[in-house]
Order: C-alpha cells, then structure tokens, then sequence
C-alpha cells in the first residue's frame, strides 16, 4: 500500500462501515502522523430495528463521532442521504464531489461494493447491502467529478485533482494491496465498541465479543500477523 500520501478520507454509506474493517488501517495510519477524515452518505437512521429514524439518526450519528475519536480521527462528516435507498445518480456524485473539494485528499478511501460478502462460488451468497454498493461506484466517479470545472458548475468550492490514489476495501486474502495492522486490533475493537447501541440491537452477545469477532473477521492472518486489503486506483 503506497505510503507518499498525507492526507486520505474515508466514504462509506453509514455509520459502522469504516469500523467493520477500514477502521484498523485508519488506526495505523494516524498513529504514523497521516491525517483522515469522515465522511458518510447517511446517518444510519434506518439501522436499529424497534428505534424511529428520528431517534436513531442522532445517536448514530454521535456513536460514529465517538468511534472515530478513538481512532484518531476527528472530523467527521454527514451527506445526510436517506439511509437504505442510497442511489448512484447525480444527487450523490455532486455531493461527493463538493465534500472531495472541501477535504482535499490525497487518499480516498472506500467500502467493499461488490455484489456479495462471499467468494463466487460459494452459493447461496450473502447480499451486500445496496445502500454498499451505490456508495462504492459513485465514489470512483466524483472522484473525477471534483477535479472538473464544468461537471456540477454551480458548486462554489474550488476543484480538486490532487487524489493520487483511490483505495476500494477489498474482502479475502486477494487483495492487491494490503496494510499490516498487528499493532492496531485492540484500537479497532474499540473503536467498533462505541456503537454500542446498534450492536446491542443486532445480538444479544456482549458488545466487546462482537465487536472483537468482527475485527478478527476482517483481519486477515498473515505469519501471526494481521492484514487488511484494498484494491488501488490511481487518482
């Protein structure tokens, strides 16, 4: 995973996504001096089944901010899309492209958009979520999108084509590119801890349990180390 990068935002689509996985490298990647920032399509408001949107949004939302703090990260942003019908269509791109300007990454970073969180062959596969998928195509495009004067002209900020790379989460021990996070598991874990709420609601296991057999899910184990997998796109 190249290294000549300073800063480097984060785009998923809800609060929890960077932390089922991304969160470990944005640990390391703090601790060695880089900058990161946030930025979500939605608030996650559609996420806690028995909790209204309009409960669930605002405690979502300040579980992410709490997560993100611990693993350095303090600037977090939300698109405030609605969660769970999340469209890969011009309203997003322009979003997209207007926070790219704002934030100015060298890094872009996103969520794992395939079609399935299983290999191929594996039937029958598990759905990844649309909101997943929409979030992940859009990304590549406002990537260019935010470098173009002429795409979204009404937008006041000020282009931006200084993305040298753009890292897509990839799931299994494929991945083109990988970053070693030994050092940062018990941050992760942590990290995911603080959505506290929402875990509560998907299991009745403790919420360290959980979060901790997410983060061993999402690290590969490489010669008693652990890993983490993107595929790179240059800017």
């Amino acid at each position: 995973m190249p290294d000549d990068w300073q800063r480097a935002l984060v785009v998923v689509a809800h609060p929890d996504d960077i932390e089922y996985g991304i969160a470990v490298a944005v640990a390391v990647w703090t601790a060695a001096g880089k900058e990161v920032h946030y930025l979500l399509a939605t608030r996650g408001e559609a996420g806690i089944a028995g909790l209204s949107p309009v409960e669930a949004g605002p405690l979502r939302e300040e579980e992410e901010r709490r997560s993100a703090a611990v693993v350095g990260v303090s600037e977090v942003e939300f698109l405030d899309h609605r969660d769970g019908v999340l469209e890969a269509g011009l309203e997003l791109r322009r979003d997209l492209a207007a926070a790219l300007r704002r934030h100015r990454p060298d890094l872009v970073v996103t969520m794992y958009g395939g079609d399935c969180w299983t290999p191929p062959q594996v039937t029958p596969a598990a759905l990844n979520s649309p909101d997943h998928r929409a979030l992940t195509r859009t990304v590549l495009d406002a990537v260019a999108d935010a470098a173009n004067e002429w795409i979204f002209p009404d937008l006041t900020e000020t282009p931006w084509s200084g993305v040298q790379y753009i890292a897509v989460s990839e799931i299994g021990r494929d991945a083109p590119h990988v970053v070693d996070v030994t050092a940062a598991v018990e941050p992760a874990v942590a990290s995911l801890t603080e959505h506290r709420r929402y875990l509560e609601a998907l299991s009745d296991d403790p919420v360290e349990e959980q979060a901790r057999r997410q983060v061993d899910m999402a690290t590969m184990t490489e010669d008693g180390g652990r890993q983490v997998g993107f595929r790179l796109y240059w800017g």
